[in-house]
């Protein structure tokens, strides 16, 4: 990966968040007691923004996620795909840039992840969706706590008819979500903790919504009531026989985790990178 084009890249995003911080941080600090998010559009020169989604991988080169929990696709191994996704997701995780959020959201021990656990690329076509969720607390050897999840769309023209929007669930997932349009060039940034159920509604055209996403982590939870959990799905309000057998999975996860400390495989979500 060329690391001066990333430095680039990261300079055109520190300066626009930084052109905004005020403004994000009450944005933040208004929603954070349920759960904390902002969201900044024009990220980057719409030219750059636009060769991301050129550029991006079809599908048939992602790792297909289908179940009742979720259907999207997903990718980590970054060197398989066009260097310019990897040089915009590893410009977040410039340390002026993790600094930044850092102190927008009052967060003072915040780190980037390098590995891309969980993080990358994700796809969603028609009819993909993630239901309601709760995020994995820690990280893969949990050793730092899951905090902030930032999630960079860069599909054009993409409206709010078209579904594959994030949804945060302030109240809970029983409850009516706050629907974050992911629209093209726009950065989202929310909490994760233990009761910040988020999801992504279904896409309604035969079209596909493309994000790059990272996570930061901390030495320390957002809320001191946290504690650790596995990701946690449930259905939709309506969807009652999905909860049941969600709650279920959920249990019977975490039991596993239990006695298993870091699970009975590793999770294949991170970047294998070459010596």
């Amino acid at each position: 990966m060329d690391s001066s084009k990333s430095k680039d890249i990261s300079e055109l995003i520190y300066n626009k968040i930084i052109e905004n911080k005020d403004e994000l941080k009450v944005t933040y600090d208004a929603s954070k007691n349920q759960i904390g998010f902002f969201y900044i559009d024009d990220l980057l020169p719409e030219d750059l923004a636009k060769q991301c989604f050129d550029v991006f991988p079809d599908t048939s080169e992602m790792r297909c996620l289908k179940s009742i929990r979720e259907y999207k696709y997903v990718s980590a191994q970054m060197d398989k795909h066009n260097e310019l996704l990897e040089q915009v997701l590893y410009a977040f995780q410039d340390p002026k840039i993790v600094s930044l959020i850092g102190e927008i959201c009052s967060i003072d021990s915040l780190y980037a992840d390098d590995s891309l656990y969980a993080g990358g690329l994700s796809q969603m076509a028609h009819h993909n969706f993630l239901n309601p969720h709760l995020d994995n607390s820690h990280d893969a050897e949990r050793e730092r706590w899951r905090i902030l999840n930032l999630l960079y769309y860069v599909t054009p023209d993409w409206d709010s008819k078209n579904g594959g929007h994030l949804e945060i669930w302030p109240n809970g997932p029983k409850n009516e979500p706050v629907v974050i349009e992911s629209k093209f060039n726009r950065l989202a940034v929310m909490a994760t903790h233990d009761t910040s159920w988020h999801s992504v509604n279904q896409v309604l055209v035969d079209r596909s919504r493309c994000c790059i996403s990272n996570y930061y982590f901390s030495d320390a939870p957002l809320k001191e009531t946290d504690t650790f959990h596995v990701t946690k799905f449930r259905g939709r309000p309506e969807d009652t026989f999905t909860n049941i057998i969600l709650d279920l999975d959920a249990s019977l996860r975490m039991l596993v985790r239990k006695v298993f400390k870091k699970g009975i495989r590793k999770n294949p979500h991170f970047y294998k990178k070459k010596n």
